[in-house]
C-alpha cells in the first residue's frame, strides 16, 4: 500500500482515529484509507475475530478494542482503552457503527426502533461526549459521522434507520456550530449504495429494489468502501481545514438523480 508523502495536504501523520464498526464494510474501508494516509487507527466492534482479521490486513498502524458501544456508560472506558493501546490521544472519532432494520413502519415495534436509535444515535453521542474534552483541551480534533441517503430523502421500509441517520445531520450541525471555533471540526459522509455486508443484507432477494437504486444513480453502479474511505481522509485532513458542518454525499449522484 503506497503511503501519501509527508507534504501532501491529505497526509494524516500524527493523527489517531477511533472507528466504530471498523472491522468490516465501510468502517474497514475508512480504516484502510486513513492508515494509507499515515494515521494510526483503532478499530472498535463486538466481534473480536473480525477485528483481528481487519488489523492483520491493515498492518502495524492498526489495533483494536472489542467493545459493545450500546453500553453507553462505558464510553469513557473505551476512549481510555483505545488511547492506551494506540499510545496516543484520539484525534479523529468516526461514528460509523450501526444496525439495519428493514420493516414496514406499521410493523416496527417500539423496542426495535429504540434499538436502532441506541446503536446509532445514543452511542455516537456518548462517544462524542467522552472524546470531546481531550480534543478541546488540545484545540484539535475531527469528528465524523456516517450518515446515509436516508438522511437526505425518504426511503420505504426503514423508518428506524432513517430516523437515526437523520438525527446525525442535526448532531453534525449543532456540534459544528458549538465547537468548530475551538479547533474541532465536525462533518458527515452520506454514502450512497456501497458494496458491503449491510448492503447485501438490504438488497439480496430484492432485485426490484436493486434495479430502482441503479436506475436513479447517474453513474449506474454501486460504490466501493474506499470511495467512502477516501472521502473520510479528505474531511479529516488539512485539505479540509476550512470545512465543518457539512454532509457530503458520496453516492454516484443518487441524491440528485432522476
Amino acid at each position: 500500500m503506497n503511503k501519501l508523502n509527508s507534504q501532501s495536504p491529505f497526509n494524516l501523520t500524527g493523527e489517531t482515529a477511533l472507528i466504530t464498526g471498523g472491522g468490516t464494510g465501510l468502517g474497514l474501508g475508512m480504516a484502510k484509507c486513513l492508515a494509507n494516509a499515515s494515521a494510526k487507527v483503532v478499530l472498535v466492534g463486538r466481534r473480536e475475530e473480525e477485528l483481528k482479521k481487519a488489523v492483520a490486513e491493515i498492518g502495524s498502524q492498526a489495533s483494536f478494542v472489542a467493545h459493545d458501544i450500546t453500553q453507553l456508560n462505558r464510553a469513557g472506558e473505551l476512549i481510555a482503552a483505545a488511547e492506551k493501546i494506540a499510545g496516543a490521544p484520539i484525534s479523529i472519532l468516526i461514528n460509523n457503527a450501526g444496525i439495519h432494520l428493514k420493516k414496514p413502519a406499521a410493523e416496527t415495534k417500539p423496542e426495535e426502533f429504540q434499538s436502532v436509535l441506541t446503536t446509532h444515535v445514543c452511542a455516537a453521542q456518548a462517544l462524542t461526549t467522552a472524546v470531546l474534552p481531550g480534543m478541546l483541551a488540545r484545540g484539535h480534533g475531527n469528528i465524523l459521522f456516517t450518515a446515509s441517503m436516508a438522511s437526505l430523502f425518504g426511503i420505504p421500509l426503514v423508518i428506524a434507520y432513517s430516523a437515526a441517520k437523520s438525527a446525525y445531520v442535526g448532531m453534525v450541525r449543532t456540534l459544528a456550530s458549538e465547537i468548530s471555533g475551538k479547533g474541532v471540526r465536525v462533518n458527515a459522509i452520506a454514502p450512497g449504495w456501497i458494496e458491503s455486508p449491510m448492503l447485501r443484507k438490504a438488497l439480496d432477494g430484492d432485485p426490484a429494489r436493486s434495479n430502482k437504486i441503479l436506475s436513479r444513480t447517474p453513474m449506474g453502479k454501486f460504490g466501493e468502501p474506499d470511495d467512502i474511505g477516501n472521502a473520510a481522509v479528505f474531511l479529516c485532513s488539512p485539505a479540509a481545514k476550512f470545512i465543518t458542518g457539512v454532509v457530503l454525499p458520496v453516492d454516484g449522484g443518487a441524491s440528485i438523480g432522476f
